[in-house]
C-alpha cells in the first residue's frame, strides 16, 4: 500500500513538472526562426520543445524499423529462430530416441542393430561425445574391429572421453594378444584416472605377464592406497612380487641381493611357500641353519607341504633316516592329523625300512583318501613287508586310477599347475594358484608314472635290494629329501 502511494506522489509529481515546464516555456520571448529560399517558419519554445520529442520518437521508430528488417534479413540467411528451433528440436528428439534404441539393443546383445541406431543418432545429433562410446561398443558387439578402433580413437581427441577411448582401444588390444601395446595404454589410462579399480587390475595382471616386477609392485602399492585392495592382501601379493624380483635377481647372478630380497618376501607373507623354501634355502647356504628351521616350521604349521619338507630335509643332508625321523619331529607334532603330515612320516619310515611304522602312520588315509601317492606308498609298504606281488600290483592299479592329490590349482580357471607360478599358464590370472585337489573334471598335470612315490627319503648308504621292485618303486627310492 505504502508502494501504491509513493508510485501515486510520483506520478502527479512527474505532471506538475511537465505543466510547470510548459508554463516556463509559455512565457519565454522569442523562439527558432527557420528560412527555406523562400519560405519562413517561425517556433515558439514550446513548439521547438514538442518537435524535439517527435524527433527523437521518429528516430526510435526508424532504428526498430531497421532491426526488425535486419531480422527478417537474418531469418532468410538461415540464423536461428523460433521456426528454426522448432525443427532442432524435432532433429534432436528424433537423436536422443535413436541413441536411446542403441543402448537397448546394446544391454540386448544385438550388436548391428545398435550399430544402426547409433550411425542415426551421430547424424541427427552431431555430438560425438554421445554417440562415439555407442558406436565403438556396438562395432566391437558386431564384431567390426576397425570401426570400432576408429570410434575409440576419435574419443581421444577430448579430455573428458579420452580415458574411455584408451580403456577400449586397451581392451582391444589384449583381445588381439598385443599385451605389450596394451600395457602402455594402461599405464597412460591409470595415470588420467589413478584410483580406477579395473585398470589397475588389468595393468597389475599385465605387468606380471612382461615380469615387470618392479612396476607390479608400484601398482599394487597405488592399488592399496586407492582402498581398492586391503592391507593384509596387499602384504600377500607384494611378497609374491619381491619373490619374483628375487628370483630375476638370482638368475642374473646377484646371490646376495636375491637372499635378502627373498627373506624379505618371507617377512611379508611367511605362508608363502615359495618363499619360505627359497628364503630357507637361502639362510642354507650361509648356513644358518637356526633361522632356516624356524623359517620352516612355521611355515609348515600353517599349511604342511612337500616341498616344505624338501628344504626341511636339506639342512642336514648327510643324515641317516632314523637322524632324519627324528629332526622331522616337531613337524610331526605341529600338525599331526594332516594327510601331508602322515604321508611324510610313512616315506620317512619306509627310508628307514621300518614297514609296520610306516602302515601305522599311514592309518586308514589309503581307504579314506585314496589318491596316487598314498596307494603308492602302500605298495611300498607291502613290497618292504614281504606281501604276494598280487597286493601290490593291486595297490599300484588302484592307484593309477586315483586323484594325484593336492596340487596348484588356479581359483579363476581351475587349472592345475605342476609348479608354483605367480600368473596362471591359463588365463593369466595374478596370485591366483592355491595347494588342493583340482576338480575331477578338470585336466591333471603331476608327476608321471615313475613319480608316483615322491620324496622316499633314505641314507645314500643305506640302499635296499631293488632286484623285485617295480619300476616305480625303485626309481623313487632313489629321490631324496
Amino acid at each position: 500500500m505504502l508502494w501504491s502511494l509513493i508510485k501515486i506522489v510520483l506520478f502527479v509529481a512527474l505532471v506538475a513538472a511537465v505543466a510547470f515546464g510548459a508554463a516556463v516555456l509559455l512565457e519565454i520571448e522569442g523562439g527558432l526562426r527557420l528560412v527555406v529560399s523562400d519560405i519562413e517558419l517561425t517556433l515558439a519554445p514550446l513548439q521547438l520543445a514538442i518537435l524535439a520529442g517527435l524527433t527523437l520518437l521518429t528516430v526510435w521508430l526508424v532504428l526498430k524499423l531497421l532491426g526488425l528488417v535486419l531480422t527478417l534479413l537474418r531469418f532468410i540467411s538461415g540464423d536461428e529462430t523460433a521456426v528454426s528451433r522448432y525443427f532442432s528440436r524435432s532433429r534432436e528428439r528424433r537423436g536422443y530416441r535413436a541413441l536411446a534404441d542403441g543402448m537397448v539393443a546394446l544391454a540386448s546383445g544385438e550388436g548391428r542393430l545398435a550399430l544402426n541406431r547409433a550411425a542415426r543418432a551421430e547424424k541427427y545429433l552431431g555430438q560425438p561425445g554421445l554417440t562415439d562410446l555407442l558406436v565403438a561398443q556396438a562395432a566391437e558387439l558386431a564384431g567390426d574391429g576397425p570401426r570400432a578402433t576408429q570410434a575409440y580413437k576419435r574419443l581421444l581427441s577430448d579430455d573428458k572421453t579420452r580415458f574411455v577411448g584408451l580403456r577400449g582401444l586397451m581392451r582391444q588390444k589384449i583381445a588381439a594378444g598385443d599385451r605389450e601395446t596394451a600395457l602402455k595404454l594402461a599405464e597412460k589410462a591409470l595415470m588420467l584416472n589413478p584410483r580406477h579399480a579395473e585398470t589397475q587390475d588389468v595393468l597389475l595382471e599385465l605387468q606380471a605377464g612382461q615380469a615387470d616386477w618392479a612396476g607390479a609392485r608400484k601398482t599394487l602399492l597405488a592399488k592399496m592406497r586407492a582402498g581398492s585392495l586391503p592391507r593384509d592382501v596387499h602384504r600377500r601379493r607384494d611378497a609374491v612380487l619381491a619373490l619374483q624380483e628375487a628370483r630375476g635377481l638370482l638368475d642374473e647372478g646377484a646371490d646376495i641381493e636375491a637372499r635378502e630380497a627373498v627373506i624379505a618376501a618371507n617377512k611379508q607373507s611367511p605362508d608363502l611357500i615359495p618363499a619360505a623354501t627359497m628364503a630357507a634355502r637361502s639362510y642354507t647356504d650361509r648356513g644358518d641353519t637356526k633361522h632356516a628351521t624356524r623359517l620352516l616350521r612355521k611355515a609348515w604349521e600353517a599349511q604342511p607341504h612337500p616341498d616344505l619338507a624338501a628344504a626341511f630335509a636339506e639342512i642336514v643332508p648327510e643324515e641317516t633316516p632314523t637322524q632324519r625321523l627324528r629332526r622331522f619331529e616337531p613337524l610331526f607334532r605341529a600338525q599331526p592329523d594332516h594327510p601331508e603330515t602322515q604321508l611324510l612320516r610313512a616315506e620317512l619310515e619306509i627310508s628307514a625300512e621300518d614297514f609296520p611304522a610306516a602302515r601305522k602312520a599311514m592309518g586308514d588315509l589309503a581307504e579314506r583318501h585314496p589318491t596316487q601317492r598314498a596307494l603308492t606308498i602302500m605298495a611300498a609298504i607291502d613290497r618292504g613287508m614281504g606281501a604276494p606281488d598280487a597286493v601290490v600290483r593291486g595297490w599300484l592299479t588302484r592307484a593309477l586310477g586315483a586323484s594325484r592329490g593336492p596340487q596348484w590349482v588356479c581359483d579363476k580357471c581351475q587349472l592345475p599347475h605342476a609348479h608354483w607360478a605367480p600368473v596362471c599358464e591359463g588365463c593369466g590370472g595374478f596370485d591366483t594358484l592355491s595347494w588342493r585337489e583340482p576338480s575331477p573334471r578338470t585336466t591333471e598335470t603331476g608327476p608321471t608314472g615313475t613319480e608316483l612315490l615322491p620324496l622316499i627319503v633314505g641314507a645314500p648308504d643305506a640302499e635296499p635290494d631293488v632286484s623285485d621292485e617295480t619300476p616305480n618303486t625303485a626309481s623313487n627310492r632313489q629321490s631324496v629329501l
